[in-house]
Parts: C-alpha cells; sequence; structure tokens
C-alpha cells in the first residue's frame, strides 16, 4: 500500500493524500474503510493534526465498533487536547475489548492522574532566576525573524517579568485548546501551534507544529485532503480557498499568499502574534460570506 510506504518513510504529508485516495475509491468494504481512516488518522496525528486524527477515528469506529486501533488513536488524540475525561471514556471502551491492553492501561491511569491533579486549570507562570536567560533566548530568536508580538499590557514590574518568562520558548504560553507551544526544533527552526479559523462555519482547525519554513498551501493540501463533515457545499478546495490575517488594531484584513511559508506571513510588517497562536482566517474565495464579513473594513489584497 502506498500509504504505508509514505508512513514508514515517514512522509506524513503523502501519507494523507495515499489513504484519502484510497478512501475515494468506495471499495463497499466498510472494514478496509474502517483501516485506511485508522491509517490516515495515525498520520494526521504525527503531524500534529489531532483534531483531523479524532474526526478520522470517530469516523472508523462508526464503520468496526470492535476496532482497538482506532480506539487507541482517539484516545491519543484526547491525551494531546487534553480532554483527559474522553480520554478515559476511550480507554474503559477499549479494555472492555481487550481487558490486557498495555497501551490503554496505561494511558488510563495516566489520564485519571491528570485529571485529578486539575491540570486543565491554568497556572501562573511566576519569575524565577532560571528562566531569565530562556527569556531573553527566546526574544533574540524572535527579534532575529522581526516577528512581533502582543502582550498582555502591565504597569507592575513583577507582571512584566512574568510575561518575559512566558516569551522563552521553553515556557511559551499559547490560549488554545491543546496547550501547545511554540519550540525550537534540532536544526534550529520554530515550530509553531497554528489556529485556523473557518468564520463562515463557526468552525476551527489546529496544527500543533507548523514549522515555520512550511507553506500554507502545503497544510492546506493536507488539511482538506477530504473535504470536512461540515462543507455541505463541496466549496472548501485548496484551489478555492483564501487566507486572511486580520490587524485588529486598525481593523484592516490583508490577505496571505498561500504559497508563502509561515515565516514570511509572521514577519509582515502588521502580523502581530497573539497569546503565543498565530491565527489565520479561510474563506472560499468570492463567496457572498466573505464580502459581507469585509464590509466596512479596508481589505489588502494581493
Amino acid at each position: 500500500n502506498e500509504g504505508n510506504e509514505y508512513f514508514k518513510e515517514k512522509d506524513y504529508g503523502r501519507a494523507v493524500a495515499a489513504y484519502s485516495e484510497g478512501l475515494r475509491k468506495k471499495c463497499e468494504d466498510p472494514e478496509l474503510d474502517a483501516v485506511l481512516l485508522t491509517n490516515r488518522a495515525a498520520a494526521h496525528f504525527h503531524l500534529g493534526n489531532y483534531r483531523s486524527a479524532l474526526s478520522d477515528v470517530i469516523q472508523a469506529k462508526k464503520l468496526k465498533p470492535t476496532h482497538l486501533k482506532a480506539i487507541i488513536r482517539g484516545a491519543l488524540c484526547h491525551m494531546e487536547l487534553k480532554n483527559f475525561s474522553e480520554a478515559i471514556a476511550w480507554c474503559e471502551e477499549g479494555l472492555k475489548i481487550d481487558s490486557r491492553e498495555k497501551k490503554l492501561l496505561e494511558m488510563r491511569v495516566k489520564a485519571d492522574k491528570l485529571k485529578l491533579e486539575g491540570i486543565l486549570l491554568e497556572t501562573q507562570t511566576h519569575f524565577s532566576t532560571p528562566w531569565q536567560g530562556r527569556a531573553v533566548m527566546g526574544i533574540d530568536l524572535l527579534c532575529e525573524r522581526n516577528i512581533k508580538l502582543v502582550l498582555e499590557p502591565s504597569n507592575e514590574e513583577e507582571e512584566i517579568s512574568d510575561g518575559l518568562a512566558e516569551i522563552s520558548l521553553d515556557g511559551f504560553h499559547s490560549d488554545n485548546a491543546t496547550g501547545a507551544k511554540v519550540h525550537l526544533d534540532p536544526d534550529g527552526n520554530l515550530n509553531w501551534p497554528v489556529l485556523f479559523l473557518y468564520p463562515e462555519h463557526e468552525q476551527t482547525d489546529f496544527t500543533v507544529a507548523f514549522h515555520e519554513n512550511s507553506r500554507f498551501i502545503d497544510h492546506l493540501m493536507v488539511m482538506f485532503a477530504e473535504l470536512p463533515p461540515w462543507d455541505l457545499e463541496r466549496k472548501y478546495l485548496p484551489s478555492n480557498l483564501e487566507l486572511y490575517f486580520e490587524d485588529e488594531e486598525r481593523e484592516e484584513m490583508y490577505e496571505v499568499n498561500p504559497e508563502h511559508t509561515l515565516l514570511q506571513v509572521l514577519q509582515h510588517e502588521r502580523y502581530f502574534v497573539k497569546a503565543g497562536t498565530p491565527t489565520v482566517l479561510v474563506f472560499v474565495k468570492r463567496s457572498a460570506f466573505s464580502k459581507k464579513y469585509f464590509s466596512g473594513k479596508k481589505v489588502h489584497r494581493l
């Protein structure tokens, strides 16, 4: 299977595309479709697309309720998304099928512990001397790239110090569903959590690790390898989409070239990273909704 070969080579983007192609053939074999969905979920998982992975395993489980690999993958997705109660439920469902499954047993204990410890509650990061060097390192890396951040205003010196600590790459906080944060890979490149908003359908998608030198079009090709269930009119095709970011201060919209990398967008003179998470709005080209959404705002097009 072509998808499996790509997966073994860790080319997860092509693996997603290959599994999607297999699903489009509609072989009318529920068991095979369940396997393809679970395999695609695994590829999405390795790309950090946990919500897409979860959507796939939910579909796989509907086709084959006893598919243990799908249940394990679903539990893993919920763990990454910090949905510990749901992770516990999926683990328990899988353990009814195989009470000795080691991964589920270990995950069940871990999820229960995290839930009890209240990991979901946000905690205040306090400034301390060991963080200072890391904070400076984080600021330097962002300044070198000409990336601008939006920090919460503060009149208290201590609170400003807390903010600096949060800029450190090891403690960069972002107000997103997964608690993901920007991190430096072994090659010295930044990987960012990126939020995609679909205002027309009030939907979101979240990429946990968007490499700064990756193009938006490449992510769109993976994310929309198969149309999402909420796209009933089948309009959300990569070639039929427009990307924008919003300058909230000026109430202006800037169109994003999908061929550009994340770093190129973040370096735009009017792009400010808020809460540690770059955000992009996605619209269907020349749609009635986008015209209404842009009404009253200045739009800078390509």
